[in-house]
């Protein structure tokens, strides 16, 4: 039968191990470097494009691989986790980036830029590692906190954005130089930084974490590992991670462009601005899971859904005015309309923090419902949030050539939000006539009697 009541958590009064919390501390501080290094290209984009002499869609493949090769990656990645445990994969994957991270510090043409995007990208799979190895050493009633904390890793998104902001000039003043006689500067002192980082905080894995690590899914036989796929409500909430992941990590990347084209800002002003949409998509996520613990995921995404329709809703609407043609051969304009940067700036910041609460409350339900599969599961769901980043950006580009609209970026948004938002209530209403199929036939509750008049 299904299940209408989401289950609610126990009250959180158990011990946790010191192993645990080094696993949480680190496999956070991987995640966050991880997620800065695959949405690097977000900020990189303006100096790289104007370098190379790109277009707005070739400038969206590259970050478009990125997202894709660090979203195809994550249902194995998962099950990976659960079969060897994350100490090892973690520590592998870290190294395994900073190869095609060095080479893009020695990369001059657009082709070999955009493979070694696709490589590099490979840093966005660590998600479902993390969930998955976070899940193996908390026990079920911190699971939900543990996971909020480790996906606010994604503030990592702001990273580079950060550092634009802090050293205004470091693109500029490091044009031309070598550090260490292998790094040239310029915007490629990003990478070079990154590389380094990602080897040390490899080492610091390896040093920190339990030898013996767990491993949730040790011995079980992959076709188990797989069948909880099958479910459609798995499905359900992949697309629902696509809408909030997805389309955080593809605006993420994708803002900085937007104001500099659209408000003529600095490109400091662009990473600043967008780091107020990051930061609430990211660091309200340990807040969104507490919200899922304590009313319940489903109502915490109806809220999620609702604020993000209404926000793209106002955002996808073109500046313009209306031209009306009088009987005479005269026209007149009414009701001009247009968004300034700063209720702009502000709506993305709402958009941001409906993200950031949504993204937990959709996690919020893998351990719940699938206990055992945290890895396959979590990892499909990943997966398919992650590919919303990758086919959005090139649809964002492409649209906006088509319609001659900037703001049809959020109009695609909103379709997606909308799809989503509508498969998500006629579950629920589904659901709620094949359990009480005798309310069905009531237009009022069966208990409100009317009143004769």
């Amino acid at each position: 039968m299904t299940q209408l009541t989401e289950p609610v958590e126990a009250p959180a009064h158990v011990t946790v191990s010191s192993g645990a919390k080094r696993v949480l501390t680190m496999s956070t501080l991987a995640f966050t470097l991880m997620f800065a290094v695959w949405l690097m290209f977000g900020i990189l984009g303006v100096p790289i494009q104007k370098e190379l002499g790109l277009s707005d869609p070739e400038l969206a493949w590259i970050s478009a691989v990125a997202v894709l090769n660090g979203s195809l990656w994550r249902l194995p990645a998962g099950m990976l986790t659960d079969r060897i445990g994350g100490r090892i994969v973690t520590i592998s994957m870290l190294l395994l980036t900073a190869i095609p991270c060095f080479f893009i510090t020695q990369v001059t043409e657009y082709l070999p830029l955009l493979v070694l995007a696709f490589l590099v990208g490979f840093a966005g799979n660590l998600f479902s590692v993390g969930i998955a190895w976070n899940a193996a050493w908390f026990p079920k009633e911190r699971q939900g906190f543990a996971l909020g904390v480790f996906g606010a890793g994604n503030v990592g998104a702001s990273v580079t954005k950060l550092l634009v902001v802090l050293l205004p000039t470091i693109i500029v003043s490091t044009t031309g130089a070598m550090y260490l006689g292998i790094f040239p500067g310029g915007w490629r002192i990003f990478p070079a930084f990154y590389t380094v980082a990602l080897v040390v905080v490899a080492i610091l894995t390896f040093v920190i974490v339990p030898r013996h690590d767990r491993k949730g899914g040790e011995g079980k036989p992959m076709r188990e590992m797989l069948a909880p796929l099958k479910h459609v409500r798995v499905w359900r909430f992949s697309l629902y991670y696509a809408a909030v992941f997805g389309a955080y990590v593809a605006l993420a990347a994708w803002l900085p462009k937007y104001y500099v084209d659209n408000y003529d800002v600095q490109l400091q002003t662009a990473a600043l601005l967008t780091a107020t949409f990051i930061f609430p998509a990211s660091l309200l996520r340990p807040v969104g899971g507490w919200f899922s613990d304590r009313y319940g995921a489903r109502r915490v995404m109806y809220w999620t859904f609702g604020v993000m329709t209404l926000t793209t809703g106002i955002l996808m609407m073109p500046n313009g005015h209306l031209v009306i043609a009088q009987a005479d051969g005269t026209e007149s304009e009414h009701l001009a309309y247009a968004i300034g940067i700063a209720p702009f700036a502000f709506l993305v910041f709402v958009l941001g923090c409906a993200m950031g609460v949504g993204k937990a409350a959709v996690y919020k339900h893998i351990p719940e419902y699938f206990p055992d599969n945290v890895g396959s599961v979590g990892g499909l769901v990943g997966m398919f949030g992650g590919l919303g980043g990758f086919f959005l950006p090139p649809l964002f580009a492409y649209t906006k050539e088509w319609s001659g609209f900037p703001s049809s970026t959020f109009f695609v948004l909103f379709l997606l939000t909308a799809a989503c938002f509508l498969w998500m209530h006629w579950t629920v209403v589904h659901m709620l006539h094949h359990e009480s199929p005798d309310l069905a036939r009531h237009l009022e509750s069966p208990d409100t009697a009317p009143v004769s008049r």
